[in-house]
């Protein structure tokens, strides 16, 4: 670690009292170094990890971190703080606080050097010095690993061979009763991963390996960094007793592990609590709990084991459908669009291509395209149904997801029987998961038991008792959509505009868009109005930044200036996603601005009339869109608004002694909440 930290990037009287603050004040430390190139792009970077997941830990310890293109060479900066700081730590703040940043392209050496730091911070012999040291320049040894070996406390001779002489006796004496008793330890194999895979990830490592020892198993880990991991011998998980996955991001080729009892927590639970953990697949291997993600036993991750509330893991579970299904909504959407464009609307009657094709008619090219994104739109409802399942049990949710869902489309149910559809699934197979199953008939349990029962069960759920009735629902919305004119259209446009900005990409920005291509599948002038509405709003965020740091670049950093040429092509494109940067920053400016210019671009477009046949495509499907020159001014102003409300309360935050600026710096709490909820997981 001799690169790592020197006396310069210690600090041992850390004086802020947030955590924004002394954050600020150590990567200060780091621009001075030459270690960081921009020290507001770099803390931007770093609030967008601390959005992900507080990096406090127990113990008095903070621990923020991130990659960052701003970062020259992987380093730390130390401080120690007196009334301590709170990072997010179940047991109060942190006196300790080491701001690793590593370079966007870390190499696996780089990342293992600060990943034997973060291995140190679970040995409390070396916290306690951290604590103790009076010298940045002792501080920075100790951390590099410089400190000398304490001298071995000298013992008489009589005494060393009092206790040589208890030794033998007791070995003696404790022969007998050993024999027989000796057994093969308790063998546990684990994944630990963290979002970045720079600390969390080795520090759950490194606690339940310890814990392993005093506990008398024997823990051997994997860690998956975002860099890549090195896996686990077979022979060690075929050797294991159980499974410990300790993890924020999903366990990859997790099918390794499948029929051993498991425990399933998030990173933090390895830290703070790795003995209950050891204990926990200790007490399920005995009862013969076997669990994996093949389909044997219950679920990998239940709710007890996570610790998650309900509407976390709901929102989880619905945004994981929702993310395999825009990728058919795209393609199949953009494959009719194109097809109206060609052929006109009444594509939607030519035969079959598979009965006429003529290679020299437009019309037969344009009905090629037209049914092939139509069989693409056949998957929508199937495919999430499928994949929110699979969210909630892995592999075993695909198969009775996907007949839940074809049967909401076969009973018209729609995209509200898809939803309902993968939930009953995925519950059946937790149900079925539970079940003590005997050990012959574990083998054919993924293959051919969950799999018959839960389409059973699902099938019959979906057609006699919950179908009927959203099916009724279904059609009454659409009806509704259909319908609307006036001042309600226009209300619609307004909620519809908040949701898609109030996220940028994240749960709620996604319950609006799939709303509305739920409603391309029965297109009508309501439904079209709504897609429109959508991909207008959801344009707005990333083109009102680009504005902002065009108009008034003095009031971004270089690095959101940069950020703002791309924004630009982005919003163009409907990537709401394009914004994400900027909010991740300064989140209690950028996403009312943006929330009220989306308000302002849905109210207009559904005032104006526009409708729209396309789901994606941004200002490249103008030509398929109803109304395209009154579109384009409603997503103008849009823009207009966005851009100059940001420009505004940037303004007012610079100018000294203002009320907003003493409000931002008096509630960094609210921030950090609102950048977590701006920011997709």
């Amino acid at each position: 670690m001799s690169e790592l930290i020197t006396a310069e990037l210690v600090d041992l009287d850390l004086s802020p009292e947030t955590k924004e603050a002394a954050v600020r004040s150590l990567a200060e430390r780091l621009v001075a170094a030459g270690r960081v190139t921009d020290l507001d792009g770099f803390l931007a970077d770093v609030a967008a990890r601390e959005a992900q997941m507080p990096t406090g830990l127990d113990g008095g310890i903070g621990i923020p971190h991130c990659r960052s293109e701003h970062v020259t060479a992987p380093t730390l900066a130390f401080g120690r703080s007196a009334e301590g700081i709170d990072f997010g730590a179940a047991d109060g703040p942190a006196d300790l606080i080491f701001l690793i940043a590593a370079p966007s392209g870390a190499d696996n050496d780089h990342l293992t050097i600060l990943s034997t730091l973060a291995r140190r911070l679970m040995d409390e012999d070396f916290t306690n010095a951290l604590r103790g040291e009076q010298s940045p320049d002792a501080v920075a040894a100790l951390i590099r690993g410089e400190e000398p070996s304490p001298a071995p406390v000298p013992v008489p001779e009589t005494a060393e061979a009092e206790t040589a002489a208890e030794t033998v006796t007791e070995a003696d004496g404790d022969d007998d009763e050993d024999e027989g008793q000796a057994s093969a330890p308790f063998r546990i194999v684990a994944v630990t991963s963290c979002p970045t895979g720079i600390a969390h990830t080795y520090m759950a490592a490194e606690s339940l390996q310890k814990a392993g020892e005093a506990e008398g198993a024997e823990v051997v880990v994997e860690t998956q960094g975002s860099g890549g991991f090195t896996r686990l011998d077979p022979a060690d998980i075929a050797a294991a007793d159980g499974v410990i996955f300790a993890h924020d991001v999903g366990v990859r080729e997790q099918d390794r592990f499948a029929g051993k009892p498991t425990v399933d927590v998030g990173v933090k639970a390895a830290i703070n609590r790795p003995a209950e953990l050891i204990a926990e697949v200790r007490g399920k291997a005995r009862r013969g709990e076997v669990t994996g993600p093949a389909g044997e036993g219950e679920p990998t991750e239940t709710p007890e084991a996570r610790g998650e509330h309900f509407g976390t893991r709901l929102r989880k579970w619905l945004m994981t459908g929702v993310s395999y299904m825009v990728p058919f909504v795209a393609a199949g959407g953009l494959l009719m669009a194109i097809a109206f464009a060609i052929g006109g609307y009444e594509i939607n009657k030519a035969p079959s291509v598979a009965e006429h094709f003529g290679w020299t008619e437009v019309a037969s090219w344009a009905a090629l395209l037209f049914q092939t994104g139509g069989a693409a739109f056949e998957f929508l409802v199937p495919v999430l149904a499928g994949y929110i399942a699979y969210g909630m049990v892995d592999r075993p949710g695909l198969v009775p997801g996907i007949v839940g869902g074809s049967v909401a489309m076969t009973i018209n149910a729609g995209f509200l029987g898809g939803l309902v559809a993968g939930l009953i699934a995925g519950a059946v197979v937790m149900a079925i998961q539970r079940l003590r199953i005997p050990p012959v008939l574990r083998g054919v349990m993924p293959v051919v038991v969950i799999p018959l029962l839960s389409s059973v069960a699902v099938g019959f759920l979906m057609f006699v008792v919950v179908g009927k009735p959203i099916a009724a629902a279904q059609k009454g919305m659409t009806d509704w959509l259909g319908g609307l004119s006036g001042g309600n259209a226009v209300l619609l446009g307004v909620l519809l505009g908040l949701m898609m900005c109030f996220d940028l990409g994240g749960p709620v920005n996604k319950v609006a868009y799939t709303f509305a291509v739920g409603g391309l599948t029965h297109p009508s002038d309501g439904s079209l109005t709504v897609m429109a509405a959508v991909m207008g709003a959801g344009m707005v965020p990333p083109l009102g930044m680009a504005l902002a740091t065009t108009v008034r670049g003095k009031l971004f950093t270089r690095t959101e200036r940069e950020n703002g040429k791309a924004a630009w092509v982005l919003g163009a494109s409907f990537i709401s996603e394009g914004a994400i940067p900027f909010a991740a920053a300064d989140p209690l400016r950028v996403i009312p601005a943006s929330m009220a210019g989306g308000a302002v671009t849905g109210a207009l477009t559904t005032a104006f009339g526009c409708t729209l046949r396309a789901p994606h495509g941004g200002v490249f499907v103008v030509p398929l869109i109803g109304q395209p020159l009154l579109y384009l001014v409603a997503v103008a102003a849009g823009t207009f608004v966005t851009g100059g409300l940001v420009i505004l309360l940037k303004r007012r935050r610079n100018t000294p002694g203002s009320a907003t600026e003493t409000a931002s710096a008096a509630a960094p709490s609210e921030s950090e909440q609102a950048s977590r909820e701006s920011v997709p997981v």
